[in-house]
């Protein structure tokens, strides 16, 4: 997991650790680390050649550090680019977190609308079928008494009965 961290010096042990600030999740987005986590490079670790850049770890470097699920730092690199890139891409264009928010907000405006839409387009269905059977249903009663008036005059028009002499 990639995290963005801030090297710390603990001289009096001769030792250097990492402040873990924050972590990637799995859909790309970061999120801050509410509680605070060390982990302690090893003495060798600069010395490995995948390394090799990153052997001046100065007290406050920010750092993106790759970690293993066994809390093992794999790789770091300094994080000055990254964050240049960051602010180039988010910071200098407007994207402010008030923008970002009123972007949200206008967001879920729009899906409440859209429900409400949706809902309102549902009960209007539900109308047009209740009509068209109420329809359906007055047609079917308007053919029966047609065909009961049609019997009827059809009996009317009979003639009547000759006697037989």
């Amino acid at each position: 997991m990639l995290y963005l961290a801030q090297v710390q010096n603990q001289e009096n042990l001769g030792k250097i650790s990492l402040q873990l600030l924050a972590g990637q999740n799995s859909d790309e987005t970061w999120a801050i680390l509410s509680e605070e986590c060390f982990l302690t490079l090893p003495k060798d670790f600069a010395q490995n050649p995948i390394n090799s850049a990153t052997n001046v770890l100065n007290e406050g470097l920010l750092v993106l550090a790759n970690v293993d699920e066994n809390s093992q730092v794999l790789h770091i690199q300094v994080a000055t680019n990254w964050v240049l890139q960051l602010v180039e891409k988010y910071l200098t264009t407007g994207f402010t977190p008030d923008f970002l928010q009123q972007e949200a907000q206008k967001a879920e405006d729009w899906r409440q609308s859209l429900t409400l839409q949706s809902q309102e387009l549902s009960r209007r269905l539900i109308e047009v079928e209740a009509r068209r059977e109420q329809i359906q249903n007055l047609e079917a009663k308007l053919q029966q008494e047609k065909q009961l008036l049609e019997s009827s005059i059809a009996q009317l028009k009979i003639p009547p009965a000759t006697p037989l002499i």
